[in-house]
């Protein structure tokens, strides 16, 4: 069996990330979740939010909050554009995620994503009143829409 978009909870999703995911862990809330299986079960996930900067979050933007995978060939490029697909259906007119900079990018560009912005920065310059712990190996993020 080739890879497939399958359903997936949000639970089970989040627990795929908790035991996968290189640098973040589970999503508090999310819209919904799809995964990318085959033969062998699950090969990777995307949970799908409101978006975390409270300025996207006007009511027609969603943002991939996590996509994760086990190194499947495709599986990133298949889940966030199975991810745009769904949240247009749904009536969502943009979906937003980040990437690190020392990511490639070419999952998200071969499923028809555009850079947006990037920043050099960290959280501290966006809400300086609110201290967050930067790590520091993450490096710069990019913006990018569907």
């Amino acid at each position: 069996m080739p890879l497939a978009i399958t359903p997936i909870t949000i639970r089970q999703a989040n627990e795929y990330v908790r035991t996968n995911h290189r640098h973040h862990g589970p999503v508090a809330g999310a819209k919904f979740a799809l995964a990318v299986s085959d033969e062998s079960g699950v090969r990777g996930v995307a949970l799908v939010g409101r978006p975390v900067a409270r300025h996207y979050d006007d009511g027609l933007t969603l943002e991939v909050n996590r996509c994760c995978t086990d190194g499947v060939k495709n599986g990133c490029s298949m889940l966030y554009g199975a991810a745009w697909r769904a949240a247009r259906a749904m009536g969502y007119r943009r979906l937003i995620t980040y990437t690190l900079v020392t990511e490639s990018g070419t999952s998200l560009r071969s499923s028809g994503w555009k850079l947006l912005a990037l920043r050099n920065d960290g959280w501290h310059s966006y809400v300086p009143f609110r201290p967050r712990v930067d790590i520091p190996s993450l490096g710069p993020t990019g913006l990018c829409a569907g």
